[in-house]
């Protein structure tokens, strides 16, 4: 592996150089190109220069205390060991992680789809809970968010709605969402104060390039119609909203929040390329694609990737049984727990199968 982080070094340092080049900086794409090999290198060059850095020095603490020195020295030395041997083990478990193979739809854009499942006014109130809460962390971390189609309810929920998030590594960060999310908790409604359990479902999208799916005009059906309010009611007069049907697969995507009906088509045809996108890389990676397709399910309430409890103030995620009590500054945005919780279980189980396949 030590071979591996060197030539990796070297690679980095031919990148920079090649940055210089005049040529390279005459053209555009290739400039692109070196820019971006260099920059997925630089982060597991760092880790391997600091590791390199301190175990070197944690090699020179270990000489050093062989050395006949005082007490107050060696305690020293031993302290200094000790802290150079716990930064080493991190680095190297850090380098491990970075070395994994990388998901190639993690820098994507997403298109997100939250439905409303069992429960009704409730599931709705919670699909528009969901939506809230993911636009909020969308802002925290800087990025934009595009709403695609909604179907709001009269009473202020949603019985669905789309949309991108805009941002670097937004899929990688989102991609652990997509599952069954279950609330429960007294609707306002409820006079006997009777906890309602209800569900709504969440799908995470990498959004797909031309390049990637290309769809043929005769395999589309665009349908318009006028755009509907909550409770089904006519917005407008002018048919500008727009439902695509791609016909070999039976696929269809509504869009109508633009007030264009082209851009209501444009739009709907981007979140019909990424399903057809998801659809693709599932038939390429059977096994997992079937699981990532279990876990968002039918939308029943006995299926679940997290329970949201209100009265107790609790969220738990049962794919790695963590439970927190940050329910309220969750719903606010601050998803960094859950996520980080989940990414770093990903990685561990990444890691073992390195591990197994190795000792193979």
């Amino acid at each position: 592996m030590l071979d591996k982080l060197q030539n990796l070094d070297d690679k980095y340092e031919e990148l920079g150089q090649m940055l210089a080049d005049p040529e390279v900086l005459g053209n555009p794409e290739e400039l692109r190109k070196t820019a971006k090999a260099r920059a997925d290198l630089e982060d597991v060059v760092m880790a391997w220069r600091q590791y390199k850095k301190s175990s070197e020095e944690l090699d020179d603490a270990k000489m050093m205390l062989a050395e006949d020195l005082d007490d107050d020295m060696a305690q020293m030395v031993k302290e200094e060991i000790k802290e150079l041997s716990a930064a080493v083990d991190a680095l190297e478990h850090e380098i491990n992680v970075l070395l994994l193979p990388k998901d190639p739809n993690d820098e994507r854009n997403v298109i997100v789809e939250v439905r409303a499942g069992t429960g009704g006014d409730e599931a709705a109130l919670f699909a528009a809970d969901l939506y809230k809460m993911y636009v909020r962390y969308a802002e925290k971390q800087g990025w934009k968010v595009d709403v695609m189609n909604s179907n709001e309810t009269d009473g202020g929920g949603y019985k669905e709605v789309t949309f991108m998030i805009i941002g670097k590594g937004a899929y990688s960060k989102l991609k652990f969402e997509s599952g069954v999310h279950r609330v429960q908790r007294v609707p306002a409604t409820e006079a006997s104060g009777r906890i309602h359990t209800s569900a709504a479902t969440v799908a995470v999208l990498p959004e797909a390039d031309d390049v990637e799916v290309h769809i043929e005009a005769k395999d589309l059906r665009i349908d318009v119609f006028c755009s509907s309010g909550p409770g089904g009611q006519s917005v407008n007069t002018t048919k500008s909203a727009a439902r695509v049907t791609h016909i070999p697969t039976g696929l269809v995507v509504s869009c109508q929040d633009e007030k264009s009906q082209q851009m209501n088509k444009e739009k709907a045809i981007k979140v019909l390329k990424s399903r057809l996108y998801e659809k693709m890389m599932e038939e390429q990676h059977g096994e997992e694609a079937a699981l990532r397709r279990s876990m968002i399910g039918s939308g029943d309430r006995s299926e679940r990737i997290r329970t949201y409890n209100f009265p107790q103030g609790r969220i738990t995620d049962h794919r790695i049984n963590l439970t927190t009590h940050r329910l309220e500054q969750t719903l606010m945005g601050d998803l960094d727990e859950l996520i980080e919780a989940l990414v770093s279980t990903d990685q561990a189980r990444k890691l073992k199968q390195a591990a197994e396949e190795v000792e193979a």
